[in-house]
Order: structure tokens, then sequence, then C-alpha cells
């Protein structure tokens, strides 16, 4: 029987795992405070420390019950616990097996830590990175298939390409989801967007993608406070033209895309639109990662890296 305490730390919110036999038995979830006593090191490792005391006695269970930590995500940038380097893609989960890095950090626990490597793309006119995405990856499919456009929406979009030996070829980063929320709290919009919205109106989507195409986003982003004070347009109606008309040159970079297949992962609130707007603008085989898998995917992906590494 296996156990293991995942890590999957983000820019802002970090969630621990305890996982006995593929089956995940508890989470918890924390944001690192941006101020505070120590550095944002030190505060992170409290937390974690603290957070995995919490995941094993809810549980009765003993730290020596646990393999290791496995961690992936910010946690290992300049502002998580151990900076790492990037591997160069294309990488697989052969090559983020080969380059895991262990060690023991005492403050926070006995039990070993296993932090997975992110990613970077390099080319004569880009460079781009992720982390936490790659073990992302290998949680929705521990074979992802050739000629497909993985599509991970959130705070930072990726779009990712795999190769025919199931590696991350290339990808490229969006900045969709904090553009929401910036543009929602801090612009003339700001009480006119409810991002407890969820942009399921088609009709609505499509047409905020639509006029977005014709216009330009900053003239269908402004669209919407007149569409919603002086057209009669709901929450619900107003908030899919938002997320349609911000989606749009995402959406249009994945019809151009040379990928056959298109996966669509992450979390509900792009997941959702993405998914209804190529429908409605894509000849292309479109799929949604279920809800469990996507919600957990790190979880699981991070298991399978190691795991990998550890039957070579």
């Amino acid at each position: 029987m296996a156990s293991y305490i995942t890590v999957d730390s983000g820019t802002t919110n970090t969630r621990i795992s305890l996982v006995t036999d593929g089956v995940i038995l508890d989470t918890l979830k924390f944001g690192v405070p941006a101020s505070g006593e120590g550095t944002r090191r030190e505060r992170l490792s409290g937390l974690l420390k603290d957070g995995i005391a919490a995941l094993l006695n809810r549980n009765r269970t003993s730290a020596e019950e646990i393999c290791r930590i496995l961690a992936c995500g910010m946690i290992t940038s300049e502002i998580g616990l151990i900076e790492l380097d990037h591997i160069k893609a294309p990488c697989g989960i052969r090559e983020l097996a080969e380059h895991l890095y262990e060690t023991t950090i005492k403050e926070i626990s006995d039990i070993p830590f296993v932090f997975i490597r992110g990613i970077k793309y390099v080319s004569d006119d880009r460079i781009d990175m992720m982390r936490g995405e790659e073990t992302e990856i290998y949680g929705i499919s521990e074979s992802p298939k050739e000629n497909s456009l993985y599509v991970l929406p959130g705070s930072h979009s990726k779009l990712i390409y795999m190769d025919r030996e199931n590696r991350i070829s290339e990808f490229s980063t969006e900045l969709t989801g904090e553009m929401i929320h910036a543009i929602a709290n801090h612009t003339i919009l700001s009480g006119v967007i409810d991002l407890k919205q969820a942009a399921e109106d088609g009709e609505y989507l499509q047409k905020g993608y639509l006029y977005c195409k014709e216009h330009g986003m900053n003239a269908a982003l402004f669209n919407v406070r007149p569409l919603k004070r002086h057209a009669g347009a709901t929450d619900a109606q107003a908030f899919s033209f938002f997320i349609g008309a911000l989606l749009a040159p995402e959406i249009d970079n994945i019809i151009k895309s040379p990928a056959e297949r298109i996966v669509i992962g992450g979390k509900p609130q792009l997941k959702e639109p993405t998914f209804l707007l190529l429908k409605m603008n894509s000849a292309k085989q479109i799929e949604k990662v279920s809800a469990g898998i996507a919600e957990h995917a790190t979880v699981y992906g991070a298991i399978r890296i190691y795991e990998s590494a550890a039957s070579r």
C-alpha cells in the first residue's frame, strides 16, 4: 500500500492532499499571505508544516506510513521552497522523472520531499515556461495523444502541444484569468461584471466573441456596460459576453493550431465557455476533461511521474 502527500503550489493558493493507493483521502487548501512575519518562504514553510500535521492527524496516519511528499508548481520557483531550473522542451514523463529533486526539509517534516521541475520552451523569437501544468498534463492522461493540443484555462492559461512521443513539445501562455479579475475589479466594469456568474449562455458568449473579432477587444469590453445598463442584458448574459470577448484571441489561436484534437481541462469557470466557443466555431475534435479528473490532475500526475522514476 503506497501513501503520499502531494503539494500543488500556485502563485496564490497551495493545495495538499493525502493519497493512499490512488485514492485521495483528504485535501487542504490555503493561501500564503503577501506580508507578515518572516519571508514568504518562511510563511509557506510554516503553513506546510501545520497543514501536513493536520492531514495526518485527522486521518489517523503516521508520518512513517507516507512514502514521499510530492511537490510541483511554484514551490520550485523563487517564491517557493527551493528554486530549481526548468527542463527544456520537448519533455515527457521520462524526462520529468529523470530530473526529480529529492531532499528532506527538517523544519517542515521528516518525510522526504520530491520536487517536480517545470518546463521551458525556447525558440529564436520566444521563450515561455510552466510550473505545475506539466504535472497536470500527465494527471489528465498517462499517455497524452499525439497531434493534440491540451488547453488548461486558469490565471495563466496554457496551450500545450504533444508530439509523437507523448512529450510536451511546445506551449504558450495567456494571461486570461488575471485579465478577467483585473478588468472586472479595477475598471469601469467594476459593479457591472459579477464574477460569481457562470459564462454558459452560448448566444452571448458568441456575441462577445464575434464583437471582439470585428471591433477589437477594447471596444468589446466597453460594450459590456451599455449592454447591461441600457440594453437590458441579465447578469449572466453580460458576463457571458464579457468572457466571450476576453477569450476571443485565445480561441482564435486554438482554431489556427495544426492540432486535430483539442482537450480542455482546467477550472470550470473557463473550461465550459472555452468548450462552447470552440464547438460553435471550430470543426476540430473537441473534448472536455471530466470535472473529477481535472480537479485532481496534479495529484495523479505527481504520483505517475514519481512512480515512473521508481520503476526504472
